[in-house]
């Protein structure tokens, strides 16, 4: 890490107060990219400007929005044009994955998931192309999931979220490769975060526990972190991969395969 690979790129990541999009900001920012910090949660959100800032002496901005809407999606990306006059990467991470069985999912719970999950990675990939056609290109990676694929009985709705996401990557990733612009999918694996320590906590577990539990199941014998994640998307969003579109790239440890 900090071998400059994004020198003078400007990096969008959505979700990018807390957990993976965290992560994979601060090694944005550490391989010398300018990055706009995306979220919701201003506190949070200013900590990560903060120790981006006192850690890498690199530039970083906080913009608040909710993605939900395609107007939260838009004024992200007209804010970073209006800031850095460029967009050369989004990392389209937030989302959320509240547990629910097809039998329990209302359409309210059905739509907040697909809100944040599908409309805001397309909106905010909308917009950034846009951007990326004046300046000749540019790179997206979307944050998947092995539950894109077939998912948890009870993650059915955030499972059929990533599927979309998987189309959305697929359609970009070879419909705008003629315009210099890239879009590839990360597999998260099992990534002990914030939300998922809280999640588990809920329910009774500890991360120490979660940790003897992924042992048995994931085949390299532990959980992702967020910096294994962040070290895929730098490869994805640096000029290293400029011949690497509409592709899936697993981060898991061997799960799902």
């Amino acid at each position: 890490m900090g071998n400059h690979r994004l020198e003078g790129k400007v990096i969008v990541v959505t979700g990018a107060t807390r957990g993976i999009g965290k992560g994979i900001a601060r090694m944005c920012a550490a391989e010398g990219a300018k990055v706009i910090i995306s979220g919701r949660n201003e506190l949070e959100g200013n900590q990560v400007v903060t120790s981006i800032a006192q850690d890498f002496g690199a530039e970083a901005r906080f913009v608040k929005k909710d993605i939900s809407s395609e107007a939260g999606c838009r004024e992200l990306i007209e804010e970073t044009i209006a800031h850095f006059g460029r967009i050369d990467g989004l990392v389209n991470n937030a989302g959320i994955f509240p547990r629910s069985t097809i039998l329990e999912t209302t359409e309210e719970f059905f739509d907040s998931i697909f809100d944040v999950n599908v409309k805001g990675a397309f909106f905010c990939s909308k917009y950034a192309i846009a951007e990326m056609q004046k300046t000749g290109g540019g790179s997206i990676v979307q944050i998947g999931s092995t539950n894109g694929y077939k998912g948890s009985p009870d993650l059915v709705a955030y499972a059929c979220s990533k599927g979309a996401l998987r189309t959305l990557n697929r359609n970009i990733g070879v419909h705008y490769a003629g315009h210099g612009i890239r879009s590839n999918w990360v597999t998260v694996g099992w990534v002990a975060s914030e939300g998922e320590l809280e999640l588990y906590g809920k329910l009774g577990y500890n991360e120490e526990q979660l940790q003897e539990w992924a042992a048995t199941r994931i085949p390299t014998g532990r959980m992702q972190t967020s910096d294994d994640m962040a070290y895929g998307v730098i490869y994805l969003l640096s000029d290293e991969s400029t011949q690497v579109t509409g592709t899936e790239l697993s981060i898991a440890g061997g799960m799902g395969i």
